[in-house]
């Protein structure tokens, strides 16, 4: 009998409403284009944020804050980075990129 009581039926759709009201809110809230922008902005900064640090433990470089006052001559004073070994391993994937490249090319001319 208390299915059928109005009073309950109405708190019910009430109730119910107010679930999907919040629903839809977090919804349009997750597909709006200014958060999925932030989001993405954020994933990008961590992912540049750990890249950086994988490249500082391949090059043995501890990586340090860097302030927005600080003298941009004085950032590597402590200890500067080894460039070389990183410069040997752009140009390696460099040179087998262009090889793959040119190997795909001459396959799909014959």
């Amino acid at each position: 009998m208390a299915d059928t009581d109005p009073d309950e039926l109405e708190r019910r759709i009430a109730r119910t409403r107010a679930e999907l009201a919040q629903t839809v809110d977090a919804i349009a809230d997750r597909v709006s284009p200014k958060r999925v922008a932030e989001r993405t902005v954020a994933d990008v900064k961590s992912r540049a944020g750990h890249f950086v640090a994988s490249v500082g433990d391949a090059l043995g470089v501890t990586p340090r804050p860097v302030e927005y006052g600080d003298d941009q001559e004085r950032v590597w004073e402590e200890e500067r980075p080894e460039l070389g070994p990183l410069l040997i391993g752009v140009g390696a994937v460099l040179v087998v990129g262009a090889a793959i490249v040119l190997w795909r090319r001459r396959r799909n001319r014959r």
